[in-house]
């Protein structure tokens, strides 16, 4: 137990409390820095707080993200001043000319950008952004769309959450003392607990319902009627995390061409697999022998393998590097800038991450708080003990989503919690088949609350990066999230109440949560638009010539 108490977990609240109620994130986050130097020093603490701000760039993997984002940012302003935002907003609005085609390519695109958040984000958010401002879509809608087809794909699919999901359930088995030999392997109990990663997955699938049938309610409903009515795409006052258009100014490039956005970020996506798969071991001479050979299965291995022992930070940020050398080319090549301007461009691009970074860094801060206060310790052991088997899976998912909400981290959460479940779960149920049964449910529901209380965090790195690239201001995206994000998390706590008396399969279950998430959708869209006497419906139609023209077809 932390010896700061209940103490531990003013810092992360305190910033998250404020930022919400204030707006200004950077702000608070440095707040809740102080506040935990504070109470960890017992005096003015501010030597410590900027101690903790420089840890947090001095890890390995944070510093490297940073880079990424940074170049990212220089990726994103070539393909802006080589005008190929313009020439896939031009080429898409001709195709995607409903609020809910838009609405369904962006979670499409989210669905095959499995392989890491992080680029899911930067990709979905840079190519769809332009699009749904044509269609009046607001920012803070793309944002969610983003955010919850991000982590809950990765922690899906192959991509490095598996990698680190793996390594949690050894780790989990080890410490209830469970020998190799008188366990399931580790993969086979990660498919077992996919059905139990319940947020992840109905997260996807009110995406869905919510685009699909055109209804909100909360704060999104505010949003997407502002946009629709005014064409305001963000709230009069909003600060965005990015604003490409304002920061850079309009494009040299006097053609736009498709190839001018498709090659950088084909590259881009190309270039970051292949590195992931050469930092992961995998060796291409070898798989072909494997395929000549008609060994199939140690092909698919090999390649599984390599996948899963993947650095992806480092192949992300070669990625982005390799976007910016593509943008230097294609300038040339079609005489759109030359080297010198080119350059001047990738700065400017760091430029509009500058926010991004400043809040990143902050929250990481927030994280080396949480970890010398030991928050995540302090709430996981005062609340998972020795409890009836039925309760266990919701009161864990609910001590996760609270520890992720808190820290804004999920990897944290899922490192915190995971050792202390499996062991508490093994203990309860005796061991033996119902123990490994209720491991794999333990393991399915740390990864679901995770991933919740990730999703409703303004200090969550996913969150401040999915605002980024949509160009969201980042407390209008969580403020407006968290209605869908509480929706969803309602269902699944729901779900594994039923689940805890009754035994019955998940699957069945997971039909019954999207049935409940259509139902809460149209009850909840139906209230509120009563209550605020609009429709709780945009009109999804194909978009208008002036987009300050209101649907009733008046200009504001």
């Amino acid at each position: 137990m932390s010896e700061f108490g209940a103490l531990s977990v003013v810092p992360p609240l305190l910033a998250i409390v404020l930022a919400i109620l204030t707006r200004k994130a950077v702000l608070s986050l440095f707040l809740g820095i102080w506040s935990g130097a504070v109470i960890y020093t017992g005096g003015i603490g501010i030597v410590r707080t900027f101690e903790w701000i420089v840890a947090a760039l001095s890890d390995e993997f944070q510093a490297t993200i940073l880079v990424f984002t940074l170049l990212l940012g220089s990726g994103v302003a070539m393909v802006w001043n080589l005008g190929g935002t313009y020439a896939v907003r031009d080429w898409a609005t001709e195709r995607l000319d409903t609020q809910r085609k838009a609405g369904l390519a962006a979670w499409a695109l989210g669905i095959l950008m499995f392989f890491d958040d992080y680029a899911n984000t930067a990709i979905v958010g840079s190519a769809m952004k332009d699009v749904s401002d044509g269609l009046r879509i607001s920012r803070e809608k793309l944002a969610y769309i983003v955010d919850s087809t991000a982590a809950p794909v990765a922690t899906l699919g192959i991509s490095s959450w598996v990698a680190f999901q793996l390594s949690l359930i050894t780790e989990g088995y080890e410490t209830a003392g469970v020998a190799a030999g008188d366990r399931p392997s580790t993969f086979e109990v990660f498919l077992s607990a996919i059905p139990f990663n319940m947020y992840a997955i109905l997260a996807i699938v009110m995406v869905v319902v919510i685009v699909g049938t055109g209804r909100d309610y909360g704060e999104m409903l505010t949003a997407e009627h502002r946009s629709w009515t005014a064409g305001e795409v963000t709230r009069r006052g909003a600060v965005p995390m990015q604003d490409v258009a304002t920061e850079l100014g309009e494009p040299p490039a006097s053609t736009p061409r498709l190839v001018n956005f498709f090659a950088p970020v084909g590259v881009l996506v190309v270039v970051t697999l292949a590195t992931a798969l050469a930092t992961g071991g995998f060796s291409a001479t070898a798989f072909g022998s494997d395929l000549l050979a008609g060994d199939a299965t140690a092909a698919g291995g090999a390649l599984w393998d390599a996948a899963l022992g993947a650095a992806y930070e480092v192949a992300l940020t070669i990625g982005s590097f390799a976007m910016v050398a593509t943008g230097f080319l294609l300038g040339k090549a079609y005489d759109v800038f030359g080297v010198g301007d080119a350059t001047e461009y990738a700065i400017d691009g760091f430029g509009i991450m500058i926010t991004a970074v400043s809040i990143l860094v902050l929250a990481w801060g927030i994280g080396e708080v949480i970890s010398a206060l030991g928050t995540g310790e302090y709430v996981a052991e005062l609340t998972v003990g020795t409890v009836s088997p039925s309760l266990l899976p919701v009161l864990v998912f609910l001590v996760a989503g609270v520890i992720a909400f808190s820290t804004g981290t999920s990897w944290g959460t899922m490192g915190i919690l995971t050792p202390i479940a499996i062991p508490v779960a093994w203990q309860v149920t005796g061991g033996g088949a119902a123990g490994h049964t209720l491991v794999a449910v333990m393991v399915g529901v740390i990864f679901s609350g995770a991933i919740f209380g990730d999703h409703s965090s303004p200090i969550s790195d996913t969150t401040v990066l999915s605002a980024t690239f949509t160009g969201s201001d980042l407390i209008d995206h969580v403020r407006t999230q968290l209605y869908y994000a509480g929706t969803v998390g309602v269902v699944v706590a729901v779900l594994l109440l039923v689940w805890g008396v009754t035994r019955v399969t998940p699957f069945a279950l997971l039909l019954l949560g999207a049935a409940m998430i259509v139902g809460l959708v149209y009850l909840l869209s139906e209230f509120d638009a009563k209550r605020r006497g609009i429709e709780p419906v945009s009109v999804d139609e194909p978009r208008a010539e002036d987009p300050t023209e209101s649907v009733d077809g008046t200009t504001e």
